[in-house]
């Protein structure tokens, strides 16, 4: 893998999380700059469809958004219509300003988590027409802000804000101040809008947003300086490097911390909080998925370095294939973390991607056999780069072992790929792993050769491989054997131990070597295939068989046979 692979390869976790940070922050300020006044339509569960409210408060989010939105356009008199109360005109118009004021300054902001069902939460089964919006702080303790569903006739059931919390919004109206960060800036920063959100807001996300990110930057140098010092003294290594101490995905984890700490000290109106816990929230989960990605690829290296050392390469592919496996996981489950919180439901997409990944896995049915068959293949290291093996008529030297083939080098120098699923189901030779050679050979002596000679010729075998070192002592075994056609055969047998295959043959040269010297030196000969004739007839001729003549007509007639027999 060259320089640039690899650069990229470090990079594309970085870039996955930069782009779902600026997704996230997008779709946060969509969502809360501009909240919307109705809901999604609800499930097809009734069999009768019921009356549509224009003003979206068929759900408690749709109530508690509709009445947000038309309060923040000064609408006073639609406002009003969000409420459950027997006032009408300036006193109602008041009532919901004065509401507007302390859910803005006091209400927590978990807008994303209030109920989008036209049943509600149901929080309370004993009272399934309340919802609750949230708990505020107030002098005389804590007030539940609830709705409560309302029938209205064409409109049909609705949710408003109950009587029993407004008939408490005067008193606590009368605890708000005005937020603390509106006293100290300019007025034209708090009073000046741009689709409906103040340009301070816009300021701090624009410039805080990035101050923070570079002001955590200045926080890593100066704590890697002063852990650089501390590392070179103890270690008395002058020339090491400072440590990086926080890396990026701490650093966007400490930015989420400070947005957090900072709105409960800064007081903000609702829907500012609201976008900065979503931008808090967002951040918070690219760091955590940026974080385990980063885990996962450093035990990838250090589980790689270990494998290298035991000369285990082929695992690597099955490493890598796990660790992307785990990266895919790691990022899905922080998307759908994501939608979660954004109170969008994955279940219908899942379902159709549990259908799409049954019909991808039946049409890679065999990519899968094969990649299931190299996983097996490695756990069981049945396989490993170098081995010389023999697989069916195919001999060899492994080259290299994926997770779909293998690839074996042959005597004739080709390659030779085999999917991965026929090899888990042949019978593998591995010639490289035995662990001794054998030395076996048949040396046939000729008919001409006396029992004194054989017992020559086998003890003489026999203390040759005792003097041998190369040869395990209790695997010697030489025997007079067999009379064959044409020579007495004596079996050589023993196990040799060698570093190579060209250091057994070098030892083996020697030994047999030695071999036709003891043969020599015993009066005996290796025998070759011959026949032997015998003729009958005028007895004069056999006396005279000694003669010359009569000799070379033999030795012309046994060749001539041996001709025939060859």
């Amino acid at each position: 893998m060259n320089l640039w692979t690899k650069s990229k390869l470090r990079m594309w976790p970085r870039a996955f999380a930069w782009a779902f940070l600026t997704w996230g922050l997008f779709a946060g300020l969509n969502a809360w700059s501009q909240p919307k006044t109705k809901s999604a339509p609800p499930k097809e569960t009734p069999t009768v469809e019921s009356p549509q409210d224009t003003l979206g408060r068929i759900s408690p989010r749709g109530a508690v958004l509709g009445f947000l939105n038309a309060a923040r356009k000064g609408n006073a008199e639609v406002a009003v219509l969000y409420l459950n109360t027997p006032l009408r005109g300036e006193p109602a118009q008041h009532l919901a300003q004065q509401l507007a004021v302390v859910l803005d300054r006091r209400l927590p902001a978990r807008l994303n988590q209030l109920s989008d069902s036209p049943e509600g939460s149901l929080p309370d089964p004993l009272r399934p027409d309340e919802d609750i919006v949230g708990t505020i702080t107030t002098k005389n303790g804590n007030l539940d802000i609830t709705l409560e569903r309302v029938d209205r006739g064409k409109s049909g059931l609705v949710w408003l804000f109950s009587k029993k919390t407004l008939s408490l919004i005067p008193d606590v109206f009368e605890e708000v101040t005005t937020p603390p960060v509106e006293r100290f800036l300019p007025a034209f920063m708090v009073k000046t809008r741009v689709a409906g959100v103040p340009l301070f807001e816009y300021a701090a996300f624009v410039l805080g947003l990035p101050l923070l990110y570079l002001l955590t930057g200045l926080l890593n140098r100066v704590l890697g300086f002063g852990f650089g010092i501390v590392w070179r003294t103890v270690m008395r290594k002058p020339n090491a490097k400072n440590p990086t101490v926080m890396v990026q995905p701490v650093r966007l984890f400490l930015i989420a911390l400070t947005i957090q700490s900072t709105l409960s000290v800064v007081g903000l109106p609702l829907l500012a909080r609201q976008f900065w816990s979503t931008v808090a929230l967002v951040i918070s989960i690219v760091s955590t998925v940026w974080l385990l990605l980063l885990l996962n690829g450093w035990g990838e290296k250090a589980l790689l370095r270990r494998l290298h050392r035991d000369n285990r390469s082929g695992a690597t592919s099955v490493l890598r294939l796990t660790r992307r496996v785990i990266d895919v996981a790691i990022l899905f489950a922080g998307f759908l973390f994501t939608l979660r919180r954004f109170g969008v439901d994955p279940t219908a997409a899942l379902a159709g991607l549990g259908v799409g990944g049954i019909a991808v896995a039946l049409a890679a049915q065999k990519t899968l056999e094969n990649v299931i068959g190299g996983i097996s293949l490695i756990a069981d290291k049945a396989l490993r780069v170098g081995d010389v093996l023999r697989l069916g008529d195919v001999l060899g030297a492994v080259e290299a072992v994926g997770l779909r083939s293998t690839r074996i080098r042959t005597m004739d120098r080709t390659i030779v790929i085999v999917p991965n699923s026929q090899i888990a189901n042949a019978s593998l030779e591995t010639l490289s792993a035995r662990d001794k050679f054998w030395f076996h050979h048949v040396a046939g002596l000729r008919y001409e050769t006396t029992v004194e000679q054989m017992r020559a010729v086998i003890e003489g075998v026999l203390d040759l491989l005792a003097s041998n070192a190369n040869v395990n002592p209790g695997s010697m075994r030489v025997r007079f054997i067999h009379v064959g056609p044409f020579s007495l055969d004596v079996d050589i047998f023993a196990y040799i131990t060698a570093s190579d295959w060209d250091d057994f043959l070098k030892i083996q040269e020697g030994l047999l070597f030695s071999v036709m010297d003891i043969v020599s030196a015993a009066g005996a000969a290796i025998a070759f295939p011959s026949h032997t004739l015998y003729f009958s007839g005028d007895p004069t001729t056999l006396r005279n068989k000694s003669s010359p003549t009569s000799s070379v007509a033999e030795d012309n007639s046994a060749a001539v046979a041996h001709a025939k027999s060859a």
